[in-house]
């Protein structure tokens, strides 16, 4: 059914140039990604902030380890809902487009995007401690734990941003910038809780951006959204794609 506010939103895009889009742990949950927390916030009895931070890391690199091992298991299979395929096709839609997420788990590479601003890291990618090497490791389970870099043999650690650590700020500066100049950012899936990535959402409207909203219920920041549009975004975005004559 073409709702007013899918019809409303569906004009801000067709009529825009700068386009941003962020999105959050609700686009990935719909393809059957587990939440980060998990019952209770807990992990074999401890707080998920036990094996989530560097304190964490530094006292017991293996119980880490088989933490990030558990959750890379559950992606194994996973695959790109509809709501990640149109996102990655509107990358050649507009004359800027900057896809933004918080999630760490690679499904809008899976489904084509080759620009994503990652603002909490990739769980498939490991760096080294010693030599500050980076790779890409999609290898499940690692014959070894916890992994040691073939540069160095130093210890090597999920590339992810743990509690307590800062984004990393060129993606971070680049997503801001986004933020700033779009003309309509695409808010999806997110609760809008979590800072700095929530702040981008106000900093569109303070610029005069658009903001549209695709969530089953209202975020923290729904009252900025100029159009909200309700359900999940596998549902929602290939609606919208179609109404406004974007691939989807």
């Amino acid at each position: 059914m073409v709702t007013e506010a899918l019809t409303q939103a569906a004009a801000l895009l067709a009529g825009a140039r700068r386009i941003a889009v962020l999105t959050g742990a609700g686009v990935s949950a719909e393809s059957g990604v587990p939440t980060f927390r998990g019952s209770g916030g807990l992990w074999e009895g401890r707080p998920v902030e036990e094996v989530a931070s560097p304190q964490g890391f530094l006292a017991d690199p293996l119980r880490v380890w088989r933490f990030y091992e558990e959750r890379r298991r559950k992606l194994v299979g996973v695959r790109p809902n509809p709501g990640h395929d149109v996102l990655a096709r509107w990358q050649g839609c507009f004359e800027e487009y900057h896809l933004i997420t918080q999630n760490v788990d690679g499904l809008h590479q899976l489904a084509g995007a080759d620009r994503v601003l990652e603002l909490h890291g990739n769980i498939w990618r490991v760096r080294c401690l010693a030599c500050g090497r980076e790779r890409d490791d999609r290898t499940v389970p690692f014959p070894e734990l916890p992994p040691r870099c073939a540069a160095c043999g130093g210890l090597e650690r999920p590339g992810v941003v743990w509690f307590g650590e800062f984004l990393p700020q060129d993606v971070l500066q680049i997503a801001s910038q986004a933020a700033e100049e779009a003309e309509v950012l695409v808010v999806v899936g997110t609760s809008a809780v979590v800072y700095p990535a929530a702040g981008l959402v106000e900093v569109t409207a303070r610029h005069g951006g658009k903001v549209i909203e695709v969530n089953p219920d209202p975020s923290a920041l729904a009252h900025v959204a100029t159009v909200q549009l309700r359900g999940p975004s596998g549902d929602v975005l290939p609606r919208l794609a179609a109404l406004m004559g974007k691939p989807a």
